[in-house]
């Protein structure tokens, strides 16, 4: 069954919840990116594999994930681990990959309640799919953290970003390797505690701005 990468900064009001979900043989690989609130211990305590990630970023916490993630079937999950995400719609992410019907599975954010996404963050967001859109012809709704494909594939695509660049380049680097990729909507639920990226004006330009890196290297 997958594993499933889950990049953390100081997540501990999320985690128990969160990896107490996790559907019957999907196997939790927690990269934890510095914590100072023993997010990486509560993770141990509920039977995740942990890998520590001193060197900060979004992006060097998925790659350390990915490269410690080794599924039998050779399909890697990834999602937030601020409790935004519901574990229970991983199989359904993953189900096209394991079936070869699908290269990479995205899973687009429908949120649940008023402020789980707010107005900048989708707008950045609408911009981004846009973008995608316009270079590959691939019409997505969304470039969301929870996701599915197959992880010697993801290795050999040699994503090189290492910030919140990470899940558009991995978009990117696919379409242009030719890549089947399809998404399915998730709801998305307000997060566990205080936001860093997507709830803050401040997350959200840094995303902006790495994701423009990205963009203009494509």
């Amino acid at each position: 069954m997958p594993h499933v990468v889950i990049p953390v900064l100081n997540e501990a009001g999320a985690l128990p919840g969160l990896l107490a979900a996790m559907p019957p043989g999907y196997t939790a690989v927690v990269t934890d990116n510095g914590s100072s609130d023993g997010s990486g211990d509560i993770a141990r305590r509920f039977g995740a594999i942990v890998v520590d990630q001193p060197v900060r970023g979004f992006g060097a916490a998925c790659w350390a994930g990915l490269l410690a993630a080794e599924p039998e079937d050779g399909v890697v999950c990834f999602m937030d681990g601020d409790g935004s995400l519901d574990p229970h719609d991983l199989p359904g992410i993953a189900a096209p990959v394991l079936a070869g019907a699908c290269d990479l599975m995205l899973g687009a954010r429908r949120p649940t309640a008023a402020g789980a996404w707010p107005v900048h963050a989708r707008l950045a967001n609408r911009f981004l799919a846009f973008e995608i859109g316009r270079r590959t012809g691939r019409k997505l709704a969304d470039i969301g953290p929870m996701r599915a494909a197959r992880r010697d594939d993801l290795l050999a695509l040699g994503i090189e970003d290492r910030r919140f660049g990470w899940p558009l380049e991995m978009v990117l680097r696919a379409a242009a390797a030719g890549w089947r990729i399809d998404e399915l909507p998730v709801p998305y639920a307000p997060r566990t505690g205080s936001s860093k990226v997507t709830g803050t004006v401040k997350g959200t330009v840094r995303a902006v701005r790495d994701m423009s890196r990205v963009l203009a290297a494509s």
